[in-house]
């Protein structure tokens, strides 16, 4: 039978890029949507094909004529099975073609799902078929949802904004009409102190600044070294746990001020060779005993979180203890414990305004200077707000990676 091999002579001849409408058999064996005239010119010479060996096959026996018969109306037939397949997926060609009609209304080049011919308007773009674009579609009732949602925040935000307008002219009005209202404002809200006050301030607020950076990583280093020295197991390493749990007993017991003031006054005291004199240096000393043993809890805490699976696992694979908790362990427990420590930074960086009280001029003593001399408190304002803003982005970037983590583990 010759019939497959014209059907194959008909799509090899139709061009690539074509996109007529199916009109009738003569443009596309009954209107496959996106083939050219060139398959149709295949199809009829198919036909001729089909009539030449169905009258072979009538002279060749009686029987035969009917198969020529056949043969002559198999080209009609396939018109109408090309009708049919116009609208499902016909062929390359017409692939091809669904995929360049894809690529003119979208903009992007080889959508393959867009070429599933013109009758699955659904789906693609369909050359012959004119179906729409292919996307998802909210419904209506997904559309009022949305609209109810933005009302909702809408007004939500509304009543906030206002309810807190309010209370704070509540707040106002409470303050201003207070009997003492004109000594405090005297006191405390004194704008020339306050303008006078401002760079000697600033200047020792630098000091806090530097203590704070000293200190932060040293504390971190010191509190994750204590922790994993409390996760040692073996006999051999019970002096060393011990010394751990002594020193976090020890020095979160004993409140920051009298650290700094034991430090800061009594090594200097020993007259030790290589002990440091400068109160700068001491006050970092003095903070990085006290808050490293509030850190080695954080880490300690965020280390056994972990599931003991993951370092038995670690260990299946042939890594040692160290290596385990190093490459494995570790980084699940401090991205773990990221935000309660920021929070105990947040603390420390207030705590840097006790290093005052073995002679460092910061922020808070370079205000008590002012306010000795004047008797007003007007500098202690602009120190408070030095510190706030400090502080201020600090707690905000800790909000933002908890609920990052809420997010992270589908709470």
């Amino acid at each position: 039978m010759t019939a497959p091999e014209s059907k194959d002579h008909g799509q090899d001849s139709g061009p690539a890029d074509q996109s007529i409408e199916a009109s009738g058999p003569e443009a596309d064996g009954g209107g496959s949507g996106s083939r050219g005239e060139g398959e149709g010119d295949g199809r009829e010479s198919a036909r001729d094909d089909w009539r030449a060996e169905g009258e072979a096959r009538g002279a060749t026996g009686g029987g035969s004529g009917s198969e020529g018969e056949d043969w002559d109306a198999e080209p009609d037939d396939r018109g109408t099975e090309g009708d049919s397949r116009g609208a499902k997926d016909s062929g390359w060609d017409d692939q091809g073609d669904g995929r360049d009609a894809r690529a003119d209304r979208l903009g992007v080049a080889g959508e393959g799902w867009s070429g599933t011919g013109g009758g699955s308007g659904d789906k693609g773009s369909g050359a012959a078929g004119g179906g729409r674009p292919r996307g998802w579609v909210k419904s209506r009732r997904q559309i009022e949802r949305e609209r109810q949602r933005r009302r909702r925040a809408l007004r939500s935000g509304s009543v906030a904004t206002a309810s807190t307008f309010v209370f704070l002219v509540l707040v106002a009005l409470v303050v201003t009409n207070a009997p003492g209202w004109e000594r405090v404002r005297e006191t405390f809200f004194d704008g020339e102190v306050f303008a006078a006050a401002l760079p000697d301030v600033l200047a020792g607020f630098w000091n806090n600044v530097k203590i704070f950076l000293i200190a932060e990583p040293l504390i971190l280093l010191t509190g994750l070294l204590i922790a994993m020295i409390r996760q040692l197991s073996a006999p051999i390493f019970f002096p060393l746990r011990a010394l751990a749990v002594i020193y976090v007993d020890v020095f979160r017991g004993v409140p920051t001020l009298l650290i700094i003031l034991l430090i800061g006054f009594g090594l200097p005291a020993l007259e030790l060779q290589g002990v440091p004199k400068d109160e700068i240096t001491l006050a970092v000393i003095a903070l990085t005993l006290s808050y490293s043993a509030y850190v080695a809890e954080v880490f300690r805490a965020g280390i056994e979180t972990v599931h003991p699976s993951q370092q038995a696992a670690a260990r299946s694979l042939g890594l040692s203890h160290g290596q385990a908790m190093r490459y494995v362990v570790l980084p699940q427990a401090v991205r773990r414990v990221v935000p309660p420590l920021l929070n105990d930074f947040v603390s420390l960086q207030k705590d840097t305004g006790l290093a005052s009280t073995i002679g460092v001029i910061e922020a808070i003593r370079q205000a008590q200077i002012y306010a000795g001399r004047d008797f007003n408190y007007t500098p202690y304002l602009v120190a408070a707000l030095m510190f706030i803003l400090l502080t201020i982005p600090m707690a905000r970037f800790t909000d933002l990676l908890a609920a990052r983590a809420r997010r992270r583990r589908g709470a």
